[in-house]
Parts: C-alpha cells; structure tokens; sequence
C-alpha cells in the first residue's frame, strides 16, 4: 500500500481528491490538509509514501512546501493553472494533474505513482496491481478539450463541461442544461453517473438537482437562482454542504 496524503485549500476539491484516493486499491489516505502549514505539522510527527499536494495556496504554495522537505516522498501535483506545470518536473514531481481532472485522469496518475514505488521498492509490485483502464461507456468518454459524450436519441453528442449550467433528474433520465442553447439534453443516465463524473465545480443542491457553481447568480434562503427563470431549491441533506462551500466564497467586514 502506499500511504498518502493530500492536501488542498478549497474543501470541494480536497473531497474529490480524498475520495478518488479511496477508489484506488493500493492508495492509503493517512491524512488530508487544507494548508501546507498544517501538511508541514502533519509530517513533523508522521511519515508518507506519496503526497497529491494543490500548488496555489495561501501562505506557503504546493511548490515551495515540496522543497522545503529534506526528504520529500513522491509527488503529484495538482492545480488549475497549466504554467506551474515545467515547475512541477522540476522538483522531480511523478505527476501533474490539471484541474478540474476526473476519475480517469487521476487513475493514470495513480498508476505512473506506483511504478515509481515499485521502481524504488521490487518487492512490492504484488501488494500493487496496476489499475486495469476499463473501456469507458458512451455516456461517460471524456475528451481532451474538457468534454462529454452524451447519448441522446440515437445521436450521441459532444458536450463542454464548462458549458453545463445544472443537471435535473427526471425519473430515469437526466436533463444537461447548457448556456449554449435553451433546450437541455435528455439523456438516460443515473444522477449518481453524472456526480461522480463531474469536477469539483458542481455539487448536488437537491435530490434532483446537480448545479454549476461557476454559475450561481444569488442565493435567496432556501434556494439557488441560477437566472432571471431558475430557481433551484436546496434539499435538507444537501444543505449543510452547500453552507460549508458558500463559506469559503463569503465576503464580510
């Protein structure tokens, strides 16, 4: 097993990265951080065989902690700005993922981690197998440019993912709502598929409600309006989550 610990300042993308690290076999969570400050405290009392460390961060960046450590374990990097990328290989980092990243990006990472682990310790790769790469489903083939493929009809059709407003359940279909065009795409697809598949800039408000955050105009009590026409409203499950993400967002004096 290789013990890891991952560490983001934004708590939705921590728990995506949190739980992509338990969908994988040989990865441990040891611990998660929202700080490099804290990560550094982490690490003066305990030990990792891998850290998925965020770069932009306040205080102390991914980059300047990793060099910091006399003896840093192995490395990937995650971040929403490609420029830090030559940076990142620099300090001899395995991976570098590219936000907003899904399950099958950071899969690929996990596997180039274990060769690396493997490379240092042999006798570990059968405690390791390799994750097998499942051929993905119509609905669920990701493109390079950020996007889906859904099916709908019999067309299937090539869909941005920035472009996605907020996803509605609909019995056993989804309605895709885009800002491209006023009619959604009906597709027959789990509200539990499209969770998971989406980055961390969505979050599901409502049983059947799944919301662009990016796309959020005002939140008035108990629901969010996405436009002059949406309102959306916050299911009692959801609601302390969707708190806890508006918090992090919130300005005051």
């Amino acid at each position: 097993m290789i013990r890891c610990l991952a560490i983001d300042d934004e708590p939705l993308a921590l728990k995506q990265l949190v739980n992509y690290i338990k969908k994988v076999p040989f990865l441990e969570l040891t611990a998660q951080c929202q700080s490099a400050v804290e990560a550094r405290m982490f690490l003066e009392n305990d030990s990792v065989d891998a850290i998925f460390c965020d770069i932009n961060m306040p205080d102390l960046n991914g980059m300047d902690f990793v060099k910091s450590l006399a003896a840093p374990p192995l490395i990937v990097f995650t971040t929403a700005y490609s420029e830090y990328a030559v940076d990142g290989f620099r300090v001899n980092a395995v991976d570098y993922l590219l936000k907003p990243f899904g399950l099958q990006e950071f899969q690929r990472a996990a596997n180039r981690l274990r060769e690396r682990a493997v490379s240092l310790h042999p006798s570990d790769r059968s405690e390791m197998p390799e994750i097998q790469k499942a051929a993905p489903s119509q609905e669920r083939l990701k493109g390079a440019d950020d996007s889906i493929f859904l099916k709908t009809d019999y067309r299937i059709i090539n869909v941005s993912i920035p472009d996605i407003r907020y996803v509605e359940a609909m019995s056993e279909y989804l309605k895709v709502w885009l800002d491209s065009q006023p009619k959604p795409i009906v597709t027959l697809l789990s509200m539990k598929k499209m969770e998971e598949y989406l980055p961390a800039y969505f979050m599901r408000i409502h049983r059947s409600y799944i919301i662009n955050l990016t796309k959020i105009q005002e939140v008035n009590k108990n629901r969010v309006i996405m436009d002059a026409n949406t309102f959306l409203p916050i299911g009692d499950q959801y609601k302390e989550a969707f708190q806890s993400y508006l918090s992090t967002k919130f300005l005051s004096r």
